[in-house]
């Protein structure tokens, strides 16, 4: 076909259709298109009945935000701030491929304010057709924690314990119960080990779905909890300053709960570290940190507003030994209205208290799509 055409092009450039009869070129014309137009039509045919297009699921995210925030400092020396800001927060496009009946790919692009595109999650699962296994390999979340929340912020115990890496996990879903394990090679290592895939957890759990009641608890286990995206950064911060390395990893431990019924959501949850992280120099001296821990507890109510979807929330929130990397309480409150089908307008409200008696408040009104 592409030599075909390219034949007539270079002809017509350099006038030699002179040589070939008038009725000889249409008839050649006719014949190309038709072949051309037989060949979209197949691939039309092909697309739109059992093609590719009907194995793929395109959904995404849009959240633009306005806040104020003000932070009143303890330390008399330092200048109190007032701060305010438009934005648009977040940007998700997933993208859900079904090869086959037990063959599933994930793609989920994130784009955060001053941040660069970015791919969150890239997995590819393999499940069993009689079988409640299945395995995922690829970038994830892994299972640590599970970060339920009504509020428009993250609650703490996500900004504590969530870990996203290159991992394979191997579980199990049947009759409501659930599990997992998987491993990993994190980034922060123990002083003196090279990189290997040497960090793992595990996650159990039992889910229940009936008429009006809604029910979801489990555990969660990972054995470095100084890999988190957020404790890494500091974790890294802390022994860059020092000049010191992690003696030992340090495990980590979760558990949740999520009831809803009726109109009423509740949710519970608590992250912590199982042990105090340790820290040794060149020369062998050995230093101690904290052993930080979180909690999440809200409460929710959905209702009807001049004919639209609304809930109203309140959590509390908290962290010991945190230090100023994080609140030792956060208050939160919360409403939101469906004021179209699929968008969502909602404001919050958070006031902070830090363990340097440092103090923070701050309002955000958020517009969101969901398609």
């Amino acid at each position: 076909m592409k030599k075909t055409i390219t034949i007539l092009m270079l002809c017509l450039m350099f006038g030699c259709v002179t040589s070939f009869s008038a009725y000889a070129e249409d008839t050649a014309d006719t014949e190309l298109l038709q072949r051309i137009q037989k060949l979209e039509e197949s691939q039309k045919l092909f697309i739109l009945s059992g093609g590719w297009l009907d194995r793929i699921t395109i959904s995404g995210v849009l959240e633009a935000e306005a806040g104020f925030a003000s932070t009143d400092f303890a330390d008399p020396n330092e200048e109190d701030t007032n701060e305010s800001s438009v934005a648009l927060a977040t940007m998700e496009l997933g993208v859900d491929a079904e090869i086959s009946d037990n063959i599933s790919g994930h793609v989920l692009f994130l784009w955060e304010e001053e941040d660069p595109v970015n791919l969150d999650e890239g997995v590819i699962t393999i499940s069993g057709e009689d079988t409640p296994l299945f395995l995922s390999a690829g970038k994830m979340y892994v299972p640590f924690g599970n970060f339920e929340s009504t509020m428009i912020s993250d609650p703490l115990t996500l900004e504590l314990g969530e870990t996203g890496e290159s991992a394979i996990q191997v579980g199990f879903e049947s009759e409501g119960f659930y599990g997992s394990a998987y491993v990993f090679n994190g980034d922060i290592d123990e002083a003196g080990d090279d990189s290997h895939i040497d960090n793992f957890g595990a996650n159990a759990g039992f889910s229940i779905e009936n008429d009006g009641f809604c029910l979801d608890a489990g555990v969660s286990y990972i054995n470095n909890m100084l890999d988190s995206d957020g404790l890494g950064e500091w974790a890294e911060e802390t022994m860059d300053t020092d000049g010191t390395g992690l003696k030992d990893y340090v495990g980590g431990f979760g558990a949740h709960v999520t009831v809803n019924t009726g109109p009423v959501t509740l949710i519970g949850e608590y992250i912590t570290m199982i042990d105090d992280p340790e820290f040794v120099s060149d020369a062998g001296v050995t230093a101690k940190g904290e052993k930080i821990a979180a909690y999440n507890a809200e409460v929710a109510f959905a209702f009807d507003l001049a004919g639209k979807e609304a809930a109203i929330g309140l959590a509390y929130q908290g962290t010991s030994d945190s230090g100023d990397f994080l609140p030792e309480t956060r208050i939160v409150g919360a409403i939101g209205v469906g004021i179209f089908d699929s968008t969502t307008l909602a404001l919050e409200y958070a006031h902070d208290e830090f363990e340097n008696d440092d103090k923070a408040d701050v309002i955000t009104a958020q517009l969101a799509i969901e398609f």
